[in-house]
């Protein structure tokens, strides 16, 4: 008999990548060593959708895709295998058997070659298709993708924003609606190989809705598919709608186009996973209106205390200071004069601290008046974690919001070089204990084209982050939110203190 050596670190990173839990044993029956804590590595590969942008015939779309560089503000080279691209997804049939749009010849991003240099490119019309891609590579620890449409006029009239995301098996909307005066569309996306299959449930203030084609929605591979919410259910229209979007099988990207017929048009991404504390950051200074959609979805009723972390610091609004959300039911109030002309964001905490219920939320928010009204979605964000990224930020019309609902905390942020040209620069910004901050002189030196901002917590609390892009057309303030969410940069890796020693014939 020979004795060949394994790599211990082999064996657990692959039993726990099926376990998450493994026991291991030497040849003689004696313990294994006792493992290191885990090792952070880089992240080899990532996986973005982008929804299709508009059926409208006046759209300009824009993208602009960036891998931050490693651990810093510069420029690096990536490994010759790196590739970071994006490709267009094939439209299906929806459910309720009509035929999606033909996907046209729209330019996708051009290819990302080098961590901390974005690229853009352009797409206009209504044939710009869904596009699925993958980074590898140095190119995926942080790649990102933001995509961002302009429509001057029509039922879709706005500035359409929305960093294109990752697949998933489970996503929450809130603040959906099927009114009369709403065209609400749920994107189903497949980037793998196989078909998917998805469910989609639809909540409104008595409960579940009653609907038709709901269940076991197909969706192609390398497909995308997207569904008209009214046509779901024969229920008399609803103006605040909670939908829930799961898979039975495969993976998906999903996201809400709404488009409302009086307040314009933007992206409803998904909430934070259910949770019994909320935040929904960057509130812009002068909105006109805003209102608090939230659904529980488990067997108790959720109380909500509502705050606003404003810039000088955190109070509960006069106009609401709660909100009761019955189980199974999506609740909503209007919150008006909320920011009183403080950028601020919204934190939503049980009203008694014993009782903490799971709850998810949404904000739309509307800015200007009469006829020159424009519409932009907050969901529930996430903490940043180690860093977060949003791309395709302009010289003027860009504001940066960062909450600490907590404690202070200290956050480093890098504004790239521009798509055209360009040299970063970084600061280090403190942002104190409840409140929340706005960033809105980070640019470039000598910028050309846009640029990304790199969002890394240094020390202290959590820090939930968004940007604003505010870009007016004929005296509509046009405005789009996006939330900053962590990069999932990294991996934990399980190590070992040596290697384990096997029998072999």
């Amino acid at each position: 008999m020979k004795r060949t050596t394994l790599s211990l670190i082999a064996v657990a990173t692959a039993l726990a990548a099926v376990t998450g839990f493994a026991a291991l044993t030497a040849p003689d029956g004696s313990a294994a060593p006792e493992a290191k804590a885990p090792t952070t590595l880089p992240v080899e590969r990532s996986s973005l959708l982008c929804p299709a942008p508009s059926s409208s015939e006046v759209a300009e779309t824009d993208y602009v895709s960036y891998t931050p560089a490693a651990g810093s503000s510069a420029t690096g080279s990536a490994a010759p295998a790196a590739k970071a691209e994006l490709k267009a997804a094939a439209s299906a049939a929806t459910p309720g058997g009509t035929t999606a749009k033909k996907p046209g010849a729209a330019k996708a991003p051009a290819t990302v070659s080098q961590p901390g240099k974005p690229v853009a490119a352009e797409a206009n019309g209504p044939t710009a298709p869904a596009l699925t891609g993958a980074a590898t590579g140095g190119l995926a620890p942080g790649w990102t993708v933001q995509q961002t449409t302009v429509v001057t006029a029509g039922g879709a009239r706005g500035l359409l924003g929305v960093a294109c995301g990752a697949p998933d098996t489970d996503f929450w909307f809130p603040a959906a609606s099927t009114a009369k005066e709403r065209q609400d569309y749920v994107h189903l996306t497949n980037p793998d190989d196989s078909a998917a299959v998805a469910d989609i449930q639809l909540y409104g203030p008595e409960g579940e809705l009653k609907s038709q084609l709901t269940e076991g929605i197909p969706v192609p591979a390398h497909s995308s598919v997207p569904v008209l919410l009214s046509t779901l259910t024969g229920q008399a229209p609803t103006a605040d709608l909670t939908v829930h979007v799961t898979t039975r099988s495969g993976r998906v990207g999903a996201v809400v186009g709404a488009a409302d017929d009086k307040l314009g048009s933007d992206w409803l991404p998904a909430s934070a996973d259910p949770a019994g504390t909320a935040v929904l950051p960057g509130i812009p200074a002068d909105a006109t209106s805003v209102r608090l959609v939230a659904y529980a979805p488990g067997e108790n009723d959720a109380e909500l205390k509502i705050q606003l972390v404003g810039e000088t610091g955190t109070i509960v609004p006069a106009s609401a200071q709660s909100l009761h959300v019955k189980s199974g039911m999506t609740a909503s109030v209007d919150l008006p004069d909320l920011t009183r002309g403080e950028t601020g964001s919204l934190l939503l905490t049980p009203s008694d601290p014993k009782k903490s219920t799971p709850f998810v939320a949404a904000l739309r928010v509307t800015r200007g008046k009469g006829d020159k009204q424009e519409v932009a979605f907050i969901p529930a964000t996430a903490a940043i974690g180690a860093r977060a990224t949003v791309a395709d930020n302009r010289a003027a019309g860009s504001t940066l919001s960062l909450a600490a609902p907590g404690e202070a905390a200290q956050v480093k942020i890098t504004a790239s070089a521009g798509t055209g040209g360009g040299t970063p620069v970084s600061k280090t910004v403190t942002v104190k204990a409840g409140t929340t901050a706005k960033v809105t002189d980070l640019v470039p030196a000598g910028l050309k084209g846009s640029y990304a901002l790199t969002v890394e917590r240094v020390s202290g609390g959590p820090v939930h982050a968004s940007r604003l892009l505010a870009v007016p057309e004929d005296g509509i303030p046009m405005f789009t939110v996006q939330s900053l969410v962590d990069d999932r940069g990294t991996v934990e890796v399980p190590t070992a203190k040596q290697d384990l020693g096997v029998l072999d014939d």
